[in-house]
This record gives C-alpha cells, structure tokens and sequence, in this order.
C-alpha cells in the first residue's frame, strides 16, 4: 500500500452552539410534517415486545434496517432470538430479513433500499451476510479470513467493505472491498494487529476511509489507482473514524473531544468542538452528533454550511452510522425512555425516525 500524507489542512472551527429554534415534535408525525415516530411496532401498531436498536435508514428515507429481539413485529415469526427487520415507511410494513439467531451486530442498509448487511457468529467465526430486501433471500459474503466482520455498503450494495480477520498466527486484518456479484476483492489495508480496524465505503464504492486502531490515523483509499492518502489528520494527533459521506466528499473523524469534519477536495477541517460526531447525511452536509454535556439534548443534528442545529432528541437516546438520510431529514435513533412517543410503556428500547420536513 502506498500513502500520500496530507500537509497544511487549514481548519475552520463551527460555533458551538447555533441559534436555530427546534421544530416541536408531536407524539407521532405524519408522512407530510415533521415530528418523531416509533418505528419498532408490530402490524397493528402495538409496541415491540423486546428489545430494538441498531438502525441505519436509506438516502431517500423510505426504508429502515434495524435489529431486534421483539417477536411481534410481523405476524408470523419463525424463530426466536436477535433477529434484523426492514420497515418500509411508505406501506409501513416491516418484512424480516433474516432468521440467524446467533448475536447480530448492527445492520447495514444500502442506500437504494435493495440490500442489507449483516454480520454475526456461524458456527465459531465472525461472518458477514446479505439479504435482498424485495426477496428476503440471504447471500453468504465471501471473506478472505476466518472472520469477516464490519461491513459498510455501497449505494446500490454491490461493493462491500469489511475487515477479514486471521486469528491463527501471525494474528492480523485486512480491509477489503468486495464485489459480490462478481467474486472479486480488492485489498485496501492490511495490519499485522487485530485492533479497532474499521472502513467506511463512498456510495460508488470508488472511496473507502479505514481507521488503523493501532497507530490511531484514519486513511482514505482510491479504488481507480489502489492507493491510500492520510493520515488525513496530519501527523499530530490522533483519529477515530466515524463515516465517509456517501458522496466520497466528507469524512468525520473524531480525536480527543471533538470532532472534525474532512473535506476531501480541499483537504481542510472543520472542527464541531466537544462533541461526538455519530454520522453525517449522503450529502456531506448534515452532521448528526452527541454532546458531551449530558444535561442538553442527546441528539443533535447540525447544517455544517449554515452551523445551525436542530434537536433530534431531548432525551437519553443513540445512534450510528448511515442514521441520516439525504439531506438531513430524517434520523433514525433508539432509545429506553418512555416519554419519547405517547404511550410507550414497554420498558424496552425502541426504534424511532425523527423527520425534519
């Protein structure tokens, strides 16, 4: 792998606070306004009989990806156990997309819809798995380790980022870039550890930003020439990827307490001070994070052009990667509290998308 160093980023540092008033969220939205709804619900509306987290939501905010342990949220359910589901908001259906019962890390929805990515334990090692959401049909992701794990999905799902493990000695990884339909890999990085290497792939699948656990620096690889730039935070500090934006153009990285936003044209930063950055929108523009002054809002959702802020929620609530859709309107979160939604008195953690628009 060859590596270009990144010198003289300029940075430009974001207030810390922005002036724009919140909308009011309603107890449940309609699909015309704003507002915040659960999601995790079974057919007829009633609440989810067990635990749901872990979504991520397509660019056009149709379709949501999440796992669950509740067992009423379609009608039949033919197994129990940690299960993922894709809730479609414009027939507010919501189809299980796989049966694995062995612990499921978080999904990972394509931003066209069509595919899910999912990874969890067969038999003794770590796999990554894909379901065609129009069929529900599973495809077994190859993977040049024992383990593979981590995956992130272009737009239309064809390429599939992910960390393929060698747990026999010499222990190592390697970030690679698949392309299913054609059984073919590409190599972006590979380490003679196995610590906190995580990629993030552009929705062309051209782009990959990877995280190097070990020397704390995140990379940024061009598939039309195999090379890698970075560390895209210079030589002085150190980095934690949180995602590439889906149009190749941002990568948010986190280092100390604060968060940095990468343009990648430019090679210069914006800092977002004493936050945590959770995702940005396919667009690059729209940066979703957690303060860490736990006495505020849990969620926040900031315009980085215009540093305004909108509150996604007000109370203790999380979120991750690919949690919001183009152009900052929607988000999808999850959270235990009760007061969220009218009426939710389950106990459990729930799936809710909060809209803007």
């Amino acid at each position: 792998m060859s590596a270009t160093v990144v010198v003289c980023a300029v940075t430009t540092v974001l207030p810390a606070a922005a002036s724009a008033e919140p909308l009011t969220v309603p107890g449940v939205a309609s699909d015309s306004g704003a507002g915040v709804e659960r999601i995790s619900v079974a057919p007829d509306g009633t609440q989810g009989d067990g635990d749901s987290a872990g979504a991520t939501i397509t660019a056009d905010g149709r379709r949501i990806a999440f796992s669950s342990l509740a067992k009423n949220l379609t009608p039949t359910n033919p197994v129990t156990g940690e299960r993922v589901f894709v809730r479609d908001q414009r027939t507010g259906q919501t189809t299980l997309m796989s049966t694995l019962t062995s612990p499921i890390q978080r999904p990972v929805i394509s931003g066209d819809g069509q595919y899910v990515a999912l990874w969890g334990l067969l038999f003794r090692d770590t796999k990554a798995f894909l379901s065609q959401v129009s069929s529900g049909s599973t495809i077994g992701v190859n993977c040049s380790g024992l383990s593979c794990s981590q995956p992130s999905l272009s737009t239309d799902g064809r390429y599939i980022a992910q960390v393929a493990t060698f747990s026999r000695p010499p222990s190592r990884q390697r970030i690679e870039v698949r392309d299913w339909r054609a059984d073919t890999a590409q190599t972006v990085a590979e380490f003679d550890h196995t610590v906190s290497a995580r990629p993030s792939i552009g929705g062309d699948g051209r782009f990959v930003a990877y995280q190097d656990g070990q020397t704390e620096d995140v990379f940024v690889w061009d598939r039309t020439d195999n090379t890698s730039s970075g560390p895209i935070e210079g030589p002085s500090k150190a980095a934690t990827l949180v995602q590439l934006s889906k149009d190749g153009s941002k990568v948010v990285y986190l280092s100390g307490s604060d968060t940095y936003v990468h343009d990648e044209s430019s090679g210069t930063d914006q800092l977002v001070p004493n936050v945590r950055g959770v995702a940005i929108d396919p667009t690059g523009r729209y940066l979703l994070y957690a303060p860490h002054d736990t006495t505020g809002p849990s969620l926040t959702l900031r315009d980085l052009e215009t540093g305004t802020d909108e509150i996604v929620s007000n109370q203790l609530a999380s979120a991750g990667t690919d949690a919001v859709s183009a152009g900052g309107r929607d988000v999808v979160f999850h959270s235990t509290a009760d007061g969220i939604v009218p009426n939710d008195t389950n106990g459990k953690s729930d799936v809710f998308i909060r809209r803007f628009y």
